[in-house]
This record gives structure tokens, sequence and C-alpha cells, in this order.
């Protein structure tokens, strides 16, 4: 669990400095500016610390997801913030927002849209479902059968819903987050493979230290219906999330991170711990979400560090355990921390 978000800004220091950037192979004349993606997400952080306690590594990670298109997947156990974190942030955002309770009755229709017969015209049109939105919130995704989860594979990979026929393409931003709690079994029906590739990143929130579950309590003690979520304000436009996006993509990269990113996910293919190793859109994630993250840390490189750091979202639902190693107790994560340990790091 991350420390405890503070209200207060922190000061941008551009951490390279031009007698490295030789070392580093970056060319002067293509350094890109990341102050104003630091500066924003760092103004996010102030926004949701004045309510949520703690999960600034969970709030960082959900923003180098929106900043690279992907989506993201929640877990942990019921009453940890899940839901409040992932409305909190919308709520920075200035953009649409909508939320879908999955149950086991729900239909497709229930989240896509379906065609209403207008009388007037004596002809049907298309009304979207909920999912039309640019920040979905999908509470307890894998209560809702396959056939309902199957309605995500499209809009999800494609940003685009087909309905008839027709094909309707999603606004800017299109972000999903999705939560689910690994506890509970009864009435769930697990994510399959495919849909589990959909998600970026799965986070796992963990419960909160003393100190921070002292903290909540001194926070919301007198606010029973927390009327504090109220003091939240938009901070970013979705216009300057699509030129933070082109900035991301040109941050510089060293051939042998490349190279590094390539050798973890060869092992994940090649390791007797895991049945099923990760795909090529894994290592495209990898390289995606370390260069949001490393703007987010206030740089336009990407470092060791950076990779390591989203290495374990990214991987861990995308990997299955070998029988061998499941029986033993091990889990994804050691396997990962292990693989990741054994790479050497280029210097």
């Amino acid at each position: 669990m991350s420390e405890q978000i503070e209200g207060t800004q922190q000061e941008f220091e551009p951490i390279i400095t031009p007698q490295n950037e030789w070392e580093l192979g970056i060319d002067p004349s293509k350094r890109l500016n990341v102050k104003p993606i630091f500066e924003a997400i760092d103004d996010i952080k102030g926004e949701i610390g004045k309510v949520l306690i703690g999960q600034e590594h969970t709030i960082e990670m959900l923003m180098s997801a929106l900043l690279t298109g992907g989506h993201v997947l929640l877990e942990g156990v019921p009453g940890i913030a899940k839901t409040l974190t992932a409305k909190l942030m919308s709520k920075t955002i200035d953009s649409e927002f909508s939320r879908i309770q999955f149950t086991p009755d729900l239909m497709p229709t229930d989240v896509s849209g379906t065609s209403v017969f207008n009388v007037k015209e004596s002809s049907f049109y298309f009304r979207k479902g909920p999912i039309f939105s640019n920040i979905i919130l999908i509470d307890e995704i894998n209560r809702a059968p396959a056939k309902t989860q199957a309605s995500l594979m499209e809009v999800m990979e494609e940003k685009q819903l087909t309905y008839d026929g027709v094909t309707y393409p999603m606004s800017y931003p299109f972000f999903v987050i999705a939560t689910q709690n690994p506890i509970e079994q009864e009435g769930t029906y697990a994510l399959p493979e495919a849909q589990l590739d959909r998600f970026v990143f799965r986070l796992k929130l963990k419960l909160p230290t003393l100190e921070q579950e002292l903290a909540i309590l001194e926070k919301f003690h007198g606010d029973f219906d927390a009327k504090s979520t109220a003091t939240v304000e938009k901070k970013v436009s979705p216009q300057k999330l699509a030129e933070f996006k082109s900035i991301i993509e040109k941050v510089y990269i060293r051939p042998e991170l490349l190279r590094y990113i390539a050798m973890v996910i060869d092992n994940t293919r090649n390791n007797g711990d895991l049945h099923l190793g990760a795909s090529p859109r894994a290592s495209l994630a990898l390289v995606k979400t370390a260069k949001a993250l490393a703007t987010i840390r206030g740089r336009d490189f990407v470092t060791p560090d950076d990779i390591r750091s989203v290495s374990v979202p990214v991987l861990n639902h995308r990997l299955i355990l070998s029988h061998e190693r499941e029986m033993e107790g091990a889990t994804i994560d050691e396997v990962i921390d292990s693989i990741i340990t054994n790479i050497e790091i280029p210097r």
C-alpha cells in the first residue's frame, strides 16, 4: 500500500542533465517537455487525496493505462475502495462517466444498447447503452455470464461496437475500469484468458496499514455521507489527454531496454513454472505503460525501474502457472519477480 496521498503538490525537477544525455544516447534536439504531464497527474493526485487515503501507486497505474489507451482490472476484497478509486479518478477528468453493475441476469444489450421501434416513423433505431461513455466503471465484472462478458471483447480492443451490421466508434477517451472480488466465488463467472488479455493492468489492492486505517477513521468519522467527494474538481480535458498521449509515444527508450523486455516475455514462453506465457500484446503493453510511467515521474526517457514497476500488473493476469507449481502453492507474482530478477538489467 502506498503512503497517504497529500494534498500538497510536488515540485517538478528535471531528472536528466545535459551531462548525461550522451551516456543515455538521447539526442538533445529531440528532448520532450513532460512537465505538463507531471503537473497534471500531480494535480489529479492532489484532488483524489482530498478523499482517498493511500493508493498513490494505484492512481499512477490507472493514469498510465488511461494515457496509453488501455483498460484496468481492479481486484481486492470488498470495502477496500475499488469503486471509490475509479469514481474519484473520473471526477478529475472533464468527460462523461457511466457505471454498470454486472449481475447474473445482465444481458449483452443492457451493456451495448438495443434496437427500439419508432412508432411515428415505423422504423427501428439504435438506442446506445451505458458502454457509450468516456470512463466506464464495471462493478463486479465476474458476476455476469460469459455471453455478457463477451459483449466487451470488441469494444475494449478496437474502441468500437458493431450492432446489426453498423459500426459505432467510441469517443476519446474510452477507458474501462472493472472491479472484481477474488475471494467470493459463489455466483461468479471467471473471466476467460481472452477477456483478461484486454486489460493492460490487473491491480491487486491491499488492505490499509494501521496508520492509514486510523487516518481513514479520523477523516470520515464525521462525514457519514462522504460529502467530501463533492470537493473533487476536474483537472484535465480530453484534448489535454490526447496531447499527453502524443508526447508519451515519443518518449525515448534505449534499444537495450527493448531487448530486455523481449527477453522477459520470451522467458515466460519457455519457463517450466508456467503453462501459458505472454503474447506480443503483453510486450507492447510493457513498452507503452513504462513510457507513460516515466513521464508521470518527470522523465522523457524510460529506465529499468519503470519497466520493473509495470511488469507485475501487466503480466499477472496473462500467465498461467504450471500444475506442479500451482500444487506447491506458488503465485504468479513470485514467478514474475523471479524472471525479472534472473534476467540481467541493461546498464
